[in-house]
């Protein structure tokens, strides 16, 4: 197997532990939703980067989703509500984790985290399906 496919196949691999998490919390009622929040934002970061190994594109590290939009953007679609929804995101990579600026995100707001997470999964999942059909060799 190839060493950029496992890589890809790895950071996905994490992003659904970091889905997988959301949704446990989610359907039991827990109330943590700052790290609810948090693994949404993990989960972007990690599908964004599989998308960008598999594109070929070096990026440095960062937990800035616009940041990692702005590398594909060149290189496939993006609508221009995902930069709205990685802003949101954003917010919960560094800010919610420390209690200098902590904030709690209400249950609404972990919701639709949650909601925007998985809308990247589909756009990553999109960008890899259409990534590999254009790499196959013509019959």
């Amino acid at each position: 197997m190839n060493e950029k496919y496992e890589l890809v196949k790895e950071w996905f691999h994490k992003a659904e532990h970091d889905i997988g998490i959301v949704e446990l919390a989610l359907q039991n009622d827990v109330v943590f939703t700052d790290v609810i929040c948090y693994h949404c934002q993990q989960a972007v970061e990690k599908y964004l980067k599989g998308c960008l190994i598999t594109l070929g594109i070096d990026y440095k590290r960062t937990h800035d989703l616009s940041y990692l939009l702005e590398l594909l953007i060149d290189h496939t679609q993006i609508e221009p509500e995902y930069f709205d929804f990685a802003d949101i995101l954003s917010s919960y990579a560094i800010e919610i984790r420390y209690p200098d600026d902590w904030y709690e995100p209400t249950k609404s707001e972990a919701k639709e985290a949650y909601r925007i997470a998985k809308s990247f999964k589909l756009l990553s999942e999109d960008i890899i399906r259409a990534k590999t059909v254009n790499s196959e060799p013509a019959k």
